[in-house]
């Protein structure tokens, strides 16, 4: 299902805080409520089409999961789902007999559901680190260049998994293999997205540094939400996980600067996104694009009659492939079903100029993205304008020094009950803003100090109402990025108690970057 953008802002722009000064104080008229017909909303963004989307799925070819491709489409495109990236585990036996079969069954998916977009990937296991979403198209040689990859980088097949310097070099040569062979055309437009980047504490500050600029264009961001979202509903004898699976502890190869509290999700959203002024802000700080998705990680959905068949232990490891799954007739609800399906949860929305791989490509590569846990609300579009000039999801926009900005948000509010039962409610819209002070001297870093919340909203509720608030920054004198977050309840994110996490009852919006820059 997909959401034609509605008309937006009026005029262009956005602006900012100065860079190691506190931003400038809301006034009564940089902060309100005001009605559309204040508004040209296209003009300020131009018009997009929003896809709900997910990057990050398994199938019976993944050592851990059982659906077929094909249950995976359908279930995605029940839930409203546009497109769909089919990304099972690299392993040994999944590289020597599985690639070219997930191939054959991707594209029987691909005739039987032309509505959908979908892709062929794989989850990478990073060298010296964990997971990743790595995705592109090559044509009739989709099978062999996944092959290729996986066969040379993938840490179960490397013996490289360990966090170290070589490990970690690895990982850069990956990615610049994956440049190498778009540079020379043999595949083409390669993402790479970090999945749940601190369920371990595996991927230290440096890493994500390190991987984004070894190949600019094509590792794009992170998770901001892990899947398994349904993992920390209660369940009985206590013997409830966490949600996103963030149930875990320092290890040995995790970074060692990572508190107790970056293992938990806050509200069901990794703390390097849910803390503000923290590692997602240190890297935007920077000035470079970084953004943040959420996706199902499906492996079994919360609620499914499926299940798979009993089989010996050692199946997977001698099929490359678990048998199809069986009808049981009784929705399943304990451990491992701790997913949801493809847009049953948690959605992904890009705004795309056209209905297509390309135009997906092109939204995710520009940051037009905003995420959403349970139909919090049913559209966001976010835009700025200042000097003449407009900038929306992802973009830049450039001011004259002591311009200016206005950042302009419209929300519709939900109208249908979701998977909990209830009719969302969104309780606070916050505007978060920070100054940019350019590359990390310490490429560790993961705080910046001088972001905040600059404004919180809050609309007045009605099933399916329409709410639109605008803040202005005034006399900018510095370069800075702002971000817009939401939730149905009060305060900063908390994290999630472990067995005691109904993801329905904490719902969080997250919408990446506008940067304003000074001319």
């Amino acid at each position: 299902m997909t959401t034609d953008r509605r008309r937006f802002l009026k005029g262009a722009g956005l602006a900012a805080a100065a860079a190691g000064v506190p931003l400038a104080a809301p006034t009564a008229a940089s902060a309100s409520a005001f009605a559309d017909s204040d508004l040209d909303l296209g003009r300020l963004c131009g018009r997009y089409q929003w896809l709900v989307g997910d990057h990050h799925t398994h199938s019976q070819y993944s050592y851990d999961a059982m659906y077929r491709i094909d249950d995976i489409a359908r279930g995605g495109r029940a839930h409203g789902a546009d497109w769909i990236v089919f990304t099972d585990h690299g392993h040994a036996e999944h590289e020597k007999v599985s690639v070219e079969p997930t191939e054959a069954d991707f594209l029987a998916a691909r005739r039987k559901y032309p509505d959908l977009l979908l892709w062929h990937g794989m989850e990478w296991n990073v060298p010296g680190a964990e997971h990743a979403t790595v995705f592109f198209q090559a044509g009739a040689d989709q099978a062999a260049k996944l092959r290729e990859f996986e066969r040379a980088f993938d840490w179960r097949l490397t013996n490289s998994e360990a966090s170290s310097p070589a490990n970690e070099a690895l990982a850069l040569r990956a990615l610049r293999w994956l440049a190498d062979e778009e540079r020379a055309r043999r595949i083409h437009a390669p993402v790479v997205l970090v999945n749940h980047p601190l369920r371990n504490g595996r991927v230290a500050p440096h890493e994500l540094r390190a991987y984004r600029d070894a190949a600019p264009g094509i590792v794009i961001g992170m998770e901001g939400a892990p899947g398994a979202q349904a993992d920390g509903f209660p369940k009985p004898l206590g013997n409830g996980g966490a949600r996103g699976g963030y149930v875990n502890n320092p290890g040995a190869n995790s970074w060692p600067g990572y508190p107790a509290e970056a293992y938990r999700t806050h509200g069901g959203w990794d703390w390097a996104t849910a803390k503000v002024g923290g590692l997602w802000d240190s890297l935007l700080a920077e000035g470079k694009p970084w953004w943040i998705t959420t996706n199902s990680d499906s492996h079994y959905n919360r609620g499914d009659t499926l299940v798979r068949p009993d089989v010996p232990g050692d199946w997977y490891d001698t099929h490359g492939k678990f048998p199809d799954p069986l009808d049981s007739g009784t929705p399943q609800l304990l451990a491992p079903y701790a997913d949801f399906y493809p847009g049953e949860f948690s959605r992904t929305y890009v705004g795309v100029t056209r209905r297509s791989l390309e135009g997906v490509l092109d939204g995710l590569r520009a940051g037009r993205i905003w995420l959403t846990h349970g139909g919090l609300v049913s559209e966001l579009e976010v835009g700025a304008y200042g000097g003449g000039s407009a900038a929306t999801l992802g973009g830049r926009l450039r001011v004259r020094r002591g311009s200016d900005v206005t950042v302009v948000v419209r929300a519709r509010l939900a109208s249908r009950p979701n998977g909990g039962g209830s009719v969302p409610r969104l309780a606070r819209l916050d505007v978060v803003a920070g100054p940019v002070t350019g590359p990390a001297a310490d490429r560790d870093t993961m705080t910046a100090p001088g972001t905040r919340v600059a404004e919180s909203f809050e609309p007045r509720w009605a099933p399916g109402r329409q709410v639109v608030f605008r803040h202005t920054f005034r006399n900018v004198r510095d370069p800075f990025y702002l971000r817009v977050r939401g939730s149905n309840g009060d305060g900063e994110p908390t994290p999630d108690v472990v067995g005691q996490a109904n993801p329905f009852e904490d719902l969080w919006l997250y919408a990446n970057p506008i940067f304003v820059d000074l001319r």
